[in-house]
């Protein structure tokens, strides 16, 4: 019973040459990773010791092979990944910022495997047999009618099974398409009230409660990277009271000086003690969040955060303390800003390390 779950889709990943647009590289090369958001919790997951299997469909042709070839050579459970004759393996291309110049992301991954993947196919009686955790976000349910479908029926059997469960709300604007009649917030806030009512621990961004579930984080403005931090006990509490079965509620907290210059932390509430705390902390105990000043690669910060928290609660040497939880997440994320492409390639020694206030980036000999 040591087996970590997460479900979702996996894509391939282009990536245009440091700092240029997609219009100077092409026609020309693009690099190419495999990336998702749940993959790249699960690939943390195994970086951090764990046993960790991701649910997904793939394509029966040579790309879904080489995807599925890269997360077993990360040491990633496939066992239980769909192969599919029908559809695409989804794609998405990304510009990296710099400065004032925001990252762009662009999808292409409509009609793929998974997005549009017979629900009645996953078999998770079988899939959560030795498991001990489940991990979902709110990008699966996003993609697609189908992909709602299964996301529920996975965490319903999940519940039924005794297998905590957690979920990143992971609000995706250019997505929650599959409803004419509904608004992509509209629908978000819809599909995932059913999904966060049958949460253990809910993770989510300074923007998701808000998106999703019109809960506001005090005079946050998200796009100017101002924070208000305080105001996010507030919505701590309000989401504890909306979704009462929920123990903990994580709040990553990025306040974006430029595409370049983050300021990163998070907040972690623990509804059972009623207690809040920020990470990182002053000498005095103040929130004092990490300067990432040189940022290589922002994207999937947010999911090694999700790892290494999951990590954290199931860790007898780290669950034992909020503030060792919620430290350790938080180191582990902003190291993960170091790191190019999706996966935190982090040992849990260097977590420790920043974890313990070790954190110039001196040359190790």
């Amino acid at each position: 019973m040591s087996t970590i779950v997460t479900f979702g889709e996996i894509m391939a990943r282009f990536e245009a040459a440091p700092h240029k647009r997609i219009s100077q590289v092409m026609p020309g090369s693009l690099e190419v990773t495999f990336a998702g958001a749940e993959a790249n919790v699960a690939a943390s997951l195994v970086a951090l010791g764990e046993n960790a299997k991701f649910v997904t469909a793939l394509p029966d042709n040579p790309l879904g092979h080489a995807c599925g070839a890269e997360l077993r050579a990360v040491g990633i459970d496939c066992s239980s990944v769909l192969t599919s004759e029908e559809g695409r393996l989804g794609l998405y291309f990304i510009e990296h910022g710099a400065n004032q110049r925001s990252s762009n992301v662009m999808y292409d991954r409509t009609g793929s495997s998974v997005a549009i993947c017979d629900p009645t196919r996953y078999r998770w009686d079988e899939i959560f047999s030795d498991a001990a955790w489940f991990h979902i976000t709110g990008i699966t349910p996003a993609i697609s009618r189908e992909g709602a479908t299964a996301s529920l029926d996975s965490v319903k059997a999940a519940k039924d099974a005794g297998i905590p469960v957690s979920v990143d709300l992971n609000f995706r604007s250019k997505l929650w398409r599959w409803s004419a009649d509904r608004d992509p917030k509209q629908l978000a806030g819809e599909t995932m009230s059913e999904i966060v009512a049958l949460a253990d621990v809910l993770i989510a961004n300074e923007a998701d409660a808000s998106d999703v579930f019109g809960i506001e984080g005090g005079s946050t403005d998200v796009e100017r990277g101002k924070l208000d931090t305080e105001g996010y006990r507030s919505v701590a509490s309000q989401l504890t009271r909306r979704f009462p079965n929920l123990s903990k509620v994580a709040i990553t907290l990025r306040e974006s000086v430029s595409a370049s210059y983050n300021r990163w932390g998070a907040m972690v509430f623990d509804a059972e003690e009623d207690r809040f705390v920020f990470a990182p902390r002053d000498e005095s105990g103040a929130y004092a969040p990490h300067d990432i000043r040189n940022i290589v690669d922002r994207v999937g910060a947010g999911d090694s955060f999700a790892a290494a928290l999951i990590h954290a609660v199931r860790d007898p040497e780290l669950s034992g303390s909020l503030e060792s939880m919620a430290d350790f997440a938080v180191a582990a994320s902003a190291l993960c800003h170091s790191i190019h492409g999706d996966f935190n390639r982090v040992s849990k020694d260097e977590i420790l390390s920043l974890m313990g206030g070790v954190g110039s980036g001196r040359v190790r000999r």
